[in-house]
């Protein structure tokens, strides 16, 4: 039985070790040894090997675009265009998964910082903790951004990646230490000055509890 725990560990089940947190080196391999796809079934099952630790990698989403993308509105058997941008974001997939990506277990006696970045395309999020004056991450959190979404101004991209966070993040931070969000400040205060004017804002505002 400690056999078969210690080969499913190695296969799927991030190891723990002191706190730490990396992906299962057999599960690994089998994402770096993944051919090409060349139809939808495929790319699915790529996606859903390398989704399984896309806590593990900054910006995934933002990242696998290119091949979520190749997805819509496609039979699943049916063939993909695939193109550079494809190529570039399976290899770099694979890439940020093979450099053995660490993650620490949270310390619910620690503040936690939370660090937001938005582009055209998505969101990234990273919670964080110091320990002994070092930084450490904790989870990598994306999401790639709607058609709709994309056409917010740059400040409610900020703000919207803000929200993203606290929402997806509610388990860790409610009821426990204060918590720090590190990003450009001038969401919150343009926030603060024009939620009465923008129905949407008001969403946002209240969420954050700044009205």
């Amino acid at each position: 039985m400690a056999s078969i725990l210690k080969d499913c560990e190695e296969y799927a089940v991030p190891y723990l070790d002191d706190g730490l947190r990396t992906p299962g080196q057999l599960k690994v391999q089998v994402i770096k040894d993944f051919p090409i796809p060349t139809n939808n079934t495929q790319v699915r099952a790529f996606l859903g090997l390398a989704g399984y630790y896309r806590r593990y990698i900054p910006e995934f989403c933002v990242i696998a675009a290119p091949l979520t993308d190749l997805l819509k509105g496609r039979n699943r058997k049916s063939t993909v265009d695939w193109n550079s941008s494809c190529q570039n974001a399976f290899e770099e997939l694979k890439t940020r998964l093979s450099k053995n990506p660490v993650l620490y277990s949270p310390d619910f006696t620690k503040p936690f910082i939370i660090q937001c970045d938005t582009s055209n395309l998505g969101i990234g999020v990273v919670l964080s903790q110091v320990c002994e004056t070092e930084e450490h991450p904790i989870m990598f959190l994306s999401k790639k951004l709607s058609l709709a979404e994309q056409k917010y101004s740059t400040t409610e991209k900020e703000c919207a990646a803000i929200i993203f966070a606290v929402q997806k993040l509610k388990c860790y931070l409610d009821g426990h230490q204060k918590f720090v969000i590190q990003t450009d400040h001038n969401p919150l205060i343009w926030l603060e000055k024009n939620t009465g004017t923008n129905p949407r804002l008001c969403d946002i505002s209240r969420v954050l509890s700044l009205t």
